[in-house]
């Protein structure tokens, strides 16, 4: 089908070839045999003027006007995706859906099970693909490469609807030998112990809980830094370090690990968990669905919670 003298099927192919970066695996990625693909990459340097990709070794790598073009091009195609072809009612029983979600390791440990349990006994046939926290989350969500971002919503953009799932409180914790580690804890022994910390990403963004010290003006003495939350109570055993660590995820390894709450010596620090979607995302009936399960067993996870003990 040609518009404006472009066949629409090229769009596909240039698409394709901006996401696999290489002939081969483009063509393989829309079902176009090698040579096809070729003939629609002539088709594409033709209408549009430029040569839109060099080859480096079996790399494909776009000119400026091809990383242009790219964005324009995967937003149309999304929403020719989710507002034409694929808006059908979702039968949770016979659906084959596959959720991608980004969420933190402390999340994956205090939350995401319940859904997954859930979901497999109401959808057997819907998978799920849990993606670490990335750079550049909200670039992933415009494209529509993830269903559903998880984290503090302090981190989110206001370019897409987000909802919250629930508040978390931080304590300060460390092994039940360490010497330094009274039960009232002053600031100023706050600020000269050693801390284990995590961050995230491949540039190591600070932690909510590091954002959330610099906040109140205050930079700890970090001497570990791990890629990870749930890495943290295991390296507190038999140091004299301390963290600062969301509450759920020390009841969560209290079982495992022997670990000392104490009361933080800040003002009480808390952030709220929340889910964030694409926007074009929003009317898609399965995704609506896949949220109400989260909402739901957040809502559930947040009454037990606050059951007195």
């Amino acid at each position: 089908m040609r518009f404006k003298g472009l066949d629409l099927n090229l769009l596909v192919a240039l698409d394709a070839l901006m996401t696999e970066r290489k002939l081969t695996a483009a063509a393989r990625s829309i079902k176009l045999s090698q040579p096809a693909m070729s003939a629609a990459i002539a088709r594409l340097r033709t209408y549009f003027h430029d040569e839109l990709f060099i080859m480096q070794g079996r790399q494909l790598i776009p000119t400026p006007r091809a990383e242009a073009l790219a964005p324009a091009i995967r937003d149309a195609l999304l929403h020719i995706q989710l507002s034409v072809i694929a808006w059908d009612p979702i039968n949770p029983a016979e659906s084959d859906r596959r959720f991608r979600i980004i969420l933190s390791d402390f999340m994956m440990v205090v939350f995401i099970e319940k859904v997954v349990q859930r979901v497999a006994r109401e959808a057997p046939g819907v998978t799920f693909e849990f993606l670490p926290l990335d750079d550049d989350p909200d670039e992933l969500l415009r494209c529509g490469d993830v269903d559903f971002l998880i984290l503090p919503d302090l981190f989110m953009s206001n370019a897409h609807p987000k909802a919250k799932l629930f508040d978390e409180t931080l304590v300060c914790v460390g092994c039940p030998t360490n010497k330094q580690l009274p039960r009232q804890l002053s600031l100023e022994r706050f600020m000269s112990i050693g801390h284990v910390a995590a961050s995230f990403g491949r540039s190591l963004k600070p932690s909510v809980v590091q954002w959330l010290l610099l906040q109140h003006g205050f930079k700890t003495r970090v001497e570990v830094v791990v890629p990870g939350f749930n890495l943290i109570p295991p390296l507190l055993s038999g140091t004299d370090r301390i963290a600062t660590l969301p509450l759920r995820l020390v009841k969560h390894f209290e079982q495992t690990v022997p670990l000392r709450i104490v009361e933080h010596p800040l003002p009480p620090l808390s952030f709220t968990e929340a889910v964030q979607w694409p926007a074009v995302h929003n009317t898609d009936p399965g995704n609506i669905w896949m949220r109400e399960i989260l909402l739901q067993e957040a809502s559930r996870m947040q009454s037990q919670s606050e059951k007195p003990s």
